[in-house]
């Protein structure tokens, strides 16, 4: 770890963004709640949490978010959770919309069903069983090659990283178990450390080589299907 504090931003439209905002802070960073594409600027890292992913895409629309979101994801990270994983996809189905498409997924929204079905179950996690709450939750249907399946539920991914960003299809703001925040949390630092000794040796502060996954983004990552 560093000596300096990272900034975590949650993007608090919608969701239980207080409860991912107390996780970060448990997790070491300094979380602030984002509303306007200006708290942008002061951030390391965002969390886009859970929620009603097309009610979030019009808040987004209305504060003119969304293409400044896509620009922050080209060179910081960002972790979705729920309605969130959905909004950093490549390809959403039922039905297709907009999306940021930072993440070569392709998710189905609602995948498990109704309310109704929403579960608590036990997953595995870097060899560690850890609680994970779905609610409403999408399934990742489909993972591109650049991606990374860290944990799987019913044999479909359900946390998956790729270059700098990070989805997962639960809630792990919902239980007292903050290692999926804390792993994000060291993403963020070690992408700032390395922007960090680039900008004092006089090099660019981004690169390709940085995020693997910018490699395949096209120069305008919004997607609308």
């Amino acid at each position: 770890m560093s000596h300096f504090k990272i900034r975590i931003g949650v993007l608090a439209l919608q969701g239980d963004f207080a409860a991912h905002r107390k996780a970060l802070e448990s997790a070491g960073a300094d979380a602030i709640e984002v509303r306007t594409s200006s708290d942008l600027d002061s951030v390391d890292g965002l969390i886009i949490p859970g929620g009603e992913s097309t009610t979030m895409l019009k808040l987004l629309t209305m504060e003119n978010m969304m293409e400044p979101l896509a620009a922050f994801g080209a060179e910081k990270p960002i972790f979705g959770t729920c309605a969130g994983a959905i909004l950093l996809a490549k390809e959403v189905e039922n039905p297709q919309q907009e999306s940021l498409g930072l993440m070569d997924i392709t998710v189905q929204r609602n995948g498990y069903g109704r309310q109704i079905e929403s579960r608590i179950a036990q997953i595995q996690i870097a060899g560690k069983s850890t609680e994970a709450v779905f609610i409403r939750a999408p399934i990742i249907r489909r993972v591109g090659p650049a991606a990374k399946v860290l944990a799987t539920y019913e044999d479909s991914p359900v946390l998956v990283e790729q270059g700098l960003h990070m989805v997962a299809t639960f809630h792990p703001e919902l239980t007292h178990d903050h290692s999926v925040h804390r792993h994000f949390t060291e993403k963020v630092e070690q992408h700032s450390s390395i922007n960090a000794g680039k900008a004092l040796r006089g090099g660019s502060a981004f690169s390709d080589a940085d995020n693997p996954s910018a490699a395949w983004l096209p120069r305008s990552t919004l997607k609308l299907k």
